[in-house]
């Protein structure tokens, strides 16, 4: 079989398996951090230990798909947004999404500077996932005249991410109001 076949599909059963570890694993990282015992994620997807090493044999492994998975949710929140609000709302609604996600990853800087190469292609891929999603909310916000129109989504991801850093002595409120001010200080 050569390296450029298709990867082969899951059956239903390990599908959903797969599913609910990613799940799972959203919801112990984020309250327990990247580090919680593998039990603990097994435990509440309802899976055995022996599946979760099946699908994601190292521990960086899981790291990598959890966030991936967010960052395509998030990404794929723009058009959902887009859809339901004004431009305006819809990229405010989208970049608070954002920095939650950010804001709520304990531990995840941390592993994803580890030096561990599992992470190197994460960067790459947040940009492809997010830029996109970035710019045509803030196309749409900028044709409706409700933002300054010179803004790249380049920028901003950086901005957002740099405000949504912890700050000691602080909670994720202080991160969703430091981007608050930035978000004013688009409008047009």
């Amino acid at each position: 079989m050569s390296d450029d076949a298709a990867p082969r599909r899951l059956r239903a059963d390990a599908a959903r398996n797969l599913d609910a570890l990613l799940d799972a694993a959203e919801v112990v990282f984020g309250r327990s951090g990247v580090d919680a015992p593998a039990k603990e994620i097994t435990d509440l997807a309802g899976v055995g230990v022996g599946t979760l090493y099946r699908h994601f044999p190292q521990r960086s492994d899981l790291v990598k798909a959890v966030f991936e998975h967010e960052i395509d949710a998030c990404a794929d929140a723009g058009l959902a947004l887009s859809a339901e609000h004004e431009p305006a709302e819809a990229l405010t609604r989208w970049i608070d999404r954002l920095t939650e996600l950010l804001a709520t990853k304990r531990g995840l800087a941390a592993a994803l500077h580890s030096g561990d190469p599992a992470f190197d292609a994460l960067p790459g891929y947040v940009m492809s996932r997010l830029e996109p999603a970035l710019g045509a909310l803030l196309d749409a916000a900028a044709a409706d005249r409700a933002i300054r129109s010179d803004v790249r989504p380049t920028e901003l991801l950086y901005a957002v991410s740099l405000l949504s850093q912890p700050v000691r002595d602080t909670g994720a409120g202080f991160n969703r109001r430091m981007v608050a001010l930035l978000v004013d200080g688009l409008r047009a």
